[in-house]
């Protein structure tokens, strides 16, 4: 039985190698903490590899010279297979921490730094994920978006440390109104979206009543200031495209600053 890596193993480290090139290309991880050290990684891994087999070789050459008159070909072969497994064990560490960073700065490419939360492109995602179950599953799900009444004001008056502060209040406000298997993100500035499962629109603007609930009831110390939201909701039509959703969801946001801020609307 040979030791040698099979073609599996060697398909699976060219994909990951692979997977790793195209997220070091991606535009979006510009400027990630974590893009650097995983292209050094990558570029290390690629040179231990090559000095490893060069070694080998020549040590396999000094070898195959000193003692061939001493050792039989069954010795010699031993040996070759423990070097091997050696540049297997090393290679299998690297290769480890390949993947641990890979995924290491998906997940960050993927998430919020300030609030934790998920990011647009995570919500992206999230949403081709939902609309695809409720087309197979013939469920509805509701999606809300929520914005920060007069959010610019608190940034001018106490400065945009305060606003950052009130950032990572309201998503915790957020996150602990909302049910387990609900999903909310960051949409971008002081707006915040969430996505209902299998949710119709009545028990959405339920849900999102507390939400709203949650962000007025907010306390904190740092600024003399009332945090209050407006919240558009809407419901999932079957067969149009999410991107149709989200437009309605802004329309009912849109209304709710209208009638005066601080209240849930709803759209069909």
């Amino acid at each position: 039985m040979s030791d040698k890596p099979s073609l599996p193993q060697i398909d699976a480290e060219k994909e990951l190698i692979r997977h790793i090139e195209t997220l070091l290309a991606d535009p979006a991880h510009e400027g990630n903490p974590l893009r650097e050290p995983l292209a050094r990684l990558l570029e290390q891994n690629a040179g231990q590899r090559q000095r490893l087999e060069r070694l080998v070789r020549i040590s396999d050459g000094y070898h195959l010279l000193s003692r061939a008159n001493s050792e039989t070909l069954s010795q010699q072969y031993d040996r070759q297979l423990r070097r091997v497994e050696k540049l297997m064990r090393i290679s299998d560490r690297y290769q480890q921490s390949l993947r641990e960073i890979s995924e290491a700065l998906r997940e960050a490419s993927l998430h919020d730094p300030l609030t934790s939360l998920g990011n647009r492109r995570f919500l992206m995602e999230r949403l081709g994920e939902e609309t695809g179950r409720a087309v197979r599953n013939s469920t509805p799900y509701s999606l809300g978006i929520i914005d920060i009444d007069f959010f610019k004001s608190i940034n001018d008056r106490y400065g945009h440390d305060a606003g950052d502060k009130a950032l990572c209040e309201v998503s915790c406000a957020i996150r602990d109104s909302l049910r387990e298997y609900d999903i909310c993100g960051r949409w971008g500035g002081e707006e915040f979206l969430f996505i209902l499962p299998e949710t119709p629109l009545d028990l959405a603007v339920q849900v999102a009543e507390r939400v709203r609930l949650g962000i007025e009831n907010i306390r904190h110390d740092h600024i003399d200031y009332r945090i209050t939201a407006c919240i558009g909701v809407t419901l999932y039509r079957y067969g149009e495209h999410y991107s149709d959703t989200i437009k309605r969801a802004d329309e009912a946001l849109r209304h709710a600053k209208e009638a005066g801020r601080n209240r849930v609307e709803s759209r069909l």
